[in-house]
């Protein structure tokens, strides 16, 4: 099962895993992005960084209520960091799964005393140049997969998650054991280690069940000395408990997988000796984990209430024998592919990082340097796309390539109506020389500011509105858009000047067309007038010559 997995609707393509991951245990395909398990170490910094809420951790409360149906002893063994994630004590802790149905409630004293005795003995023996201590499932992860040279260092221990556990079985062996924390990688390690652990539920998931059950965990810190094994959850804590007498040894703490991974370097590099080294991936130590709810509380404050309510007795222990304390570690083979240089080469190329100084290393895809970029697309888990600078460059390019190539005069305004950008097409509409004129001045400069005006104040844009600028003695189709959420004023002008000279020559043309159709009607209506005339008066001569004739031949 895994424990960590992506929630796909709601990843954003922000790319903020991936650059919190320490590992880059993360494959980004189709925008979206996806975890790889055989690489990830479960540190939960993808959990904590992720701004949508896109990371899934697995849940087993339902395993866990199946347990209590089925069984009559589940016993729960609560993480020292309980006391900062909900501000109470173990007896108010107790009372809260007790009514939840558990059989019985421990913390991890015991096996924290356990595991700091097999620490002693192991320094003991003197026999080891580097002791690093193993209770962080994190760090035993990232040392199997990364820096498999170095499990010899590992201190072969359980952790006290499993020692705690082994003691309660022994105790009540017909029993189920539930661990409850702040961290992920325990589930991974419970999966592992199966015989000892049962199941694994982070705080979010205790509280989440407590919600449904509509039970309130009091908040009261009993007085009762606890013990000192409460300090395990915190920074330091292991070294805190231990006995430091084999001054052979420096003993030292680090926290943080960032500290975690530099120190790891400089032990390969082989500059250091004789040490015992506790490692913690979070930050203040199990205080810091992934799941831990308390937003209020910083990893300092969460330190400071843990510490606080830890007391000084020890715990009184039985050892464990030899093959329940004991664990070894085999290296995990993830197969990362280094490339060749021309590979690379190639890959960067594609990138559009043709030259050594276009590698800017800006680390916004995640990765340190665009050489790490190029060996992660290399396998499968990054493509181009993910570099910003890249995709800026193309983006604008692109545009500026559209917009100087456009016939289309184009100007942006801000909303002080100052020029912010104006394209080839309109420089040469308005006879300006260089954009470098006119950008930064008032458009005024260039065009009369009160159509821009009424834009902003009326709230409606204008669309291909025919206009006369005097100036420059050209027509233009105006658009203006209003980019209300930029503060952007675009301008859009289509140079119509000479089709506006087409259309006023064809009306031209028709005004005389209609001038002269006039004058010929009214020329031949005079001249059919005039025609008229004469033949009325030839009709009236005939008629009266025709009539005498008549007559005279009448009289013979």
């Amino acid at each position: 099962m895994n424990c960590l997995m992506f929630k796909k609707s709601n990843c954003k393509n922000c790319y903020k895993c991936i650059r919190h991951c320490p590992v880059k245990a993360i494959r980004f395909y189709n925008n979206q992005a996806y975890i790889v398990n055989k690489e990830c170490i479960l540190c939960g910094k993808c959990v904590i960084a992720c701004p949508q809420d896109a990371k899934q951790i697995s849940g087993e409360i339902d395993k866990v209520t199946r347990y209590l149906r089925g069984y009559k002893n589940v016993i729960a063994c609560l993480d020292p960091a309980f006391t900062a994630n909900y501000e109470t004590g173990i007896e108010a802790m107790r009372e809260a799964l007790l009514k939840l149905g558990f059989y019985g409630v421990e913390d991890i004293g015991v096996g924290a005393e356990l595991v700091k005795n097999e620490y002693e003995r192991i320094l003991s023996e003197n026999d080891r140049n580097i002791v690093i201590s193993s209770q962080c499932h994190s760090i035993n992860l990232m040392i199997q997969k990364y820096y498999p040279d170095m499990i010899k260092y590992l201190a072969d221990v359980i952790s006290p998650m499993q020692a705690v556990c082994v003691d309660i079985k022994r105790r009540h062996p017909e029993c189920k054991v539930v661990y409850i924390g702040p961290c992920i990688s325990k589930k991974d390690e419970a999966q592992r280690f199966d015989r000892n652990v049962d199941a694994v539920l982070t705080f979010a998931e205790l509280s989440e069940w407590l919600d449904r059950e509509k039970i309130t965990v009091d908040k009261k810190l009993d007085a009762k000395d606890r013990g000192r094994a409460g300090i395990i959850a915190t920074s330091h804590g292991i070294l805190d408990m231990m006995d430091k007498g084999n001054h052979d040894y420096s003993y030292i703490a680090i926290d943080g997988v960032d500290n975690c991974l530099a120190a790891l370097e400089d032990i390969a590099a082989g500059s250091v000796h004789k040490c015992f080294i506790e490692m913690s991936a979070c930050t203040g130590g199990c205080v810091g984990g992934p799941v831990m709810e308390n937003e209020r509380h910083s990893p300092l404050k969460n330190y400071k209430m843990v510490r606080d309510y830890a007391g000084t007795e020890v715990c009184k222990v039985e050892k464990l024998p030899e093959e329940l304390i004991r664990k070894s570690f085999e290296p995990v083979n993830i197969k990362l592919q280094i490339p060749e240089e021309e590979e690379i080469r190639k890959i960067l190329i594609h990138m559009g990082k043709r030259e050594s100084s276009d590698e800017l290393n800006c680390g916004s895809c995640g990765y340190n340097t665009c050489r790490d970029k190029a060996i992660a697309i290399y396998n499968g888990k990054a493509d181009v796309s993910t570099c910003l600078p890249y995709l800026k460059e193309k983006a604008e390019s692109f545009t500026d390539s559209i917009i100087n190539n456009t016939p289309n005069g184009i100007v942006v305004l801000d909303e002080e109506l100052m020029v912010q950008q104006i394209n080839r097409s309109a420089l040469k509409l308005m006879n300006i020389t260089y954009a470098t004129d006119v950008i930064g001045d008032s458009v005024d400069r260039i065009i009369d500011s009160s159509i821009f005006e009424n834009v902003i104040d009326s709230g409606e844009d204008i669309q291909e509105e025919r206009i006369y600028l005097t100036q420059y003695r050209k027509h233009v189709d105006m658009s203006i858009v209003h980019d209300r959420e930029y503060h952007l004023l675009i301008c859009i002008m289509r140079d119509v000047t000479e089709e506006e000279n087409v259309r006023k020559q064809k009306e031209d043309f028709s005004r005389n067309t209609i001038e002269i159709a006039d004058k010929v009607v009214d020329r031949q209506m005079r001249i059919v007038q005039e025609i008229a005339s004469l033949l009325g008066e030839t009709a009236a001569e005939t008629k009266i010559a025709l009539t005498k004739l008549k007559e005279s031949i009448e009289d013979e």
